[in-house]
């Protein structure tokens, strides 16, 4: 194994410090994200001797992917590594690249994830992070100030991303308040959901941000994914791969969850850079989105190992595949060792100097 990762137990040191000294951002860059690059950054030492090749998905979410992503810390880290990014509107759409076998690894909630394994895709996926715990960040909007409540919307049109984290939460809530075969649903990815809120299509959405933003301008939200996670059915940004490509790169995984893991660490201490990176790459100011990271919640390796890849993940990814079978999301699910087998602890845990 080479040098870099046996001195596991200084890593957690090395990525605190680079999360004061390191991760300056050019002056003159701009929102757009193909603007002025930041300066590059790699929070450990370099390894020239990794030479995967990586196609990676990503999404405009607020968590530690994108500053990954505008800090070049994979390119910077592993210089003979071929590394792509391809852009992705939902974990719906991830799915379908991972089933179609164009893309490695990349970002997909915890639903999509559960359903990417599931019959009949049957897709072997590993859950090798969590980008974030999903709170706030997520939410049910109406526009009609008369619906207080998720009962309200008997009767109503709610647009969500099928297969989505949000679509979960809305399923959830919808069956505790008992409307669940009461209330339309439409499918609609972010990007066309304020045009179908302007034209009066649909009642409610539930959504991510800058879409949940742009629809809070004349609406109202009456519904979390944190009260939802809060009643028992959470949701999770995730970094998720094939499981070929985890264990024919372990060396890679390690480097790239040892950047997410500096990634989390700045974004959980609201550090300037790093939301200037995420603004850059949504395309937002700073200020819109330290707000919307005020919905989410960053965990380090270590937190991460001891409170999710502990065997506590794989629970929750089991009765994820439950809950989505009896919302007639799916029609069956694997056998509960799949999905219990699903993280992948490994890089994790030697990231986190265990």
């Amino acid at each position: 194994m080479p040098h870099t990762w046996k001195r596991a137990a200084c890593l957690a040191a090395v990525l605190t410090a680079v999360a004061t000294t390191t991760g300056c951002v050019e002056s003159g860059r701009t929102v757009h994200p193909d603007a002025v690059q930041a300066a590059a950054v790699c929070p450990v030492e370099p390894d020239p001797s990794i030479t995967t090749t990586a196609r990676i998905a990503w999404q405009a979410i607020p968590n530690g992917d994108l500053a990954v992503k505008d800090l070049r810390m994979l390119e910077t880290c592993m210089p003979n590594a071929d590394i792509t990014w391809s852009k992705f509107d939902s974990g719906g759409d991830v799915v379908q690249a991972f089933g179609a076998g164009s893309v490695d690894l990349g970002l997909v909630g915890s639903s999509p994830a559960v359903r990417a394994v599931s019959p009949p895709l049957d897709i072997d996926l590993r859950v090798v992070w969590l980008q974030d715990v999903i709170g706030a960040a997520e939410s049910l909007v109406v526009r009609d100030e008369s619906i207080t409540s998720v009962e309200d919307l008997a009767g109503r049109t709610v647009a969500v991303p099928f297969g989505s984290t949000a679509h979960y939460s809305l399923l959830s809530a919808l069956r505790r308040a008992g409307v669940d075969r009461q209330t339309e649903l439409i499918n609609l990815a972010p990007d066309k959901m304020l045009a179908a809120w302007q034209r009066g299509e649909v009642d409610a959405a539930w959504v991510w941000d800058p879409t949940l933003s742009e629809l809070q301008a004349d609406g109202t939200v009456i519904l979390t994914s944190a009260e939802t996670a809060e009643a028992g059915q959470p949701t999770f940004d995730m970094g998720a791969a094939k499981d070929d490509f985890v264990e024919q790169n372990p060396e890679f995984m390690r480097m790239w969850t040892a950047t997410q893991d500096s990634a989390a660490r700045r974004l959980a201490a609201g550090d300037d850079a790093a939301i200037e990176s995420l603004a850059v790459q949504l395309g937002l100011s700073p200020d819109i989105v330290r707000k919307q990271t005020e919905g989410l919640t960053y965990l380090s390796a270590q937190e991460q190992a001891e409170q999710y890849f502990d065997g506590t993940l794989g629970r929750v990814l089991a009765d994820t595949a439950e809950f989505l079978v009896d919302a007639r999301e799916i029609d069956t699910t694997a056998p509960a060792e799949v999905y219990r087998q699903m993280p992948y602890a490994e890089a994790i845990e030697e990231v986190a100097g265990r």
